[in-house]
């Protein structure tokens, strides 16, 4: 399955299930086959995403020191980070945001 995240602000965001499923739960939303982010609730949405990035890299930065201090090779981690798979995700939010338009999947 996909999610095709829409809106007039912005240009379509297409996400594959598990990152779809991760990014409406990171944010607070229900995870359905349609719904609507409403330019209201954009700014948390955001904050909650920006929130999730730092705790993760806090995460593995605090696995790869635990490691090293037991002299074991530093755990491997997924080859797109957080940071990277939630960039567009926040820039639509921004956008949309900032044009006042609501974002949109399933529909």
């Amino acid at each position: 399955m996909l999610y095709k995240f829409k809106s007039k602000a912005a240009g379509d965001l297409i996400l594959l299930e598990p990152q779809g499923r991760q990014f409406l739960q990171l944010i607070g939303k229900a995870v359905e086959p349609k719904g609507i982010i409403e330019p209201a609730h954009m700014a948390a949405a955001i904050s909650a995403l920006q929130e999730a990035v730092k705790a993760q890299e806090a995460a593995q930065a605090q696995a790869i020191a635990q490691a090293k201090a037991q002299g074991h090779a530093p755990p491997s981690f997924e080859a797109i980070s957080l940071r990277q798979r939630s960039k567009p995700i926040i820039d639509m939010l921004e956008r949309c945001l900032k044009a006042g338009q609501p974002i949109m999947w399933g529909v």
